[in-house]
């Protein structure tokens, strides 16, 4: 199940979808990340929105399928965490990934759609009141594990986990915030 969640999140769909729309290659435009907030700067809402869909599927469909078999929770955090380095470190991408938040976001709809909720919740307010995409997936991302505590602790481990992972893959982002470097959603990046 973890090798199938890696291929499953190799898949890079902000590339494929810039493919299908004529856009630049998301890892070598923009941001150079190739997830929905880039394509959104690259290339408008729709494309965006089909990324930021395949990219929660990515996450999904293999934690499901694991849950289904009634695999241990400790090994559902592992096959999250392998879904996400497969959108981090994908394989027919030459290893160069996106940051794996909605992939993230998609292996943790499984736990329960409250836990969904409020993680959406936590990012829309930190995006209205900051306008920073990167904050609010940082802030959301490092309340996941006690938003499962309150809601299923038996993964707390596994989700907190997978937040140190997301949360490395931010650290370039943490830097510029610190600076004021990073760019806000609606604005193109210097």
């Amino acid at each position: 199940m973890c090798l199938c969640a890696y291929l499953i999140g190799s898949i890079s769909s902000a590339v494929l979808v810039c493919r299908m729309f004529g856009l630049p290659d998301p890892r070598f435009a923009g941001s150079h990340n190739p997830g929905a907030t880039n394509v959104l700067r690259l290339g408008g809402k729709l494309p965006a929105v089909l990324v930021l869909v395949f990219d929660i599927l990515k996450g999904t469909i293999p934690v499901w399928g694991a849950y289904f078999l009634q695999i241990e929770p400790i090994w559902l955090g592992a096959v999250a965490v392998a879904a996400c380095l497969g959108h981090i470190y994908p394989i027919f991408f030459h290893f160069n990934g996106g940051k794996a938040v909605a992939t993230a976001f998609g292996a943790l709809l499984p736990i329960g759609l409250s836990l969904g909720g409020l993680l959406i919740g936590t990012w829309l307010v930190v995006l209205w009141i900051t306008r920073y995409s990167s904050l609010a997936a940082i802030t959301a991302v490092t309340l996941a594990p006690l938003y499962t505590w309150w809601i299923k602790p038996i993964y707390t481990l596994p989700v907190s986990f997978l937040t140190i992972v997301i949360i490395f893959r931010h650290r370039e982002n943490i830097k510029r915030l610190l600076q004021g470097k990073e760019p806000k959603v609606g604005q193109k990046k210097t």
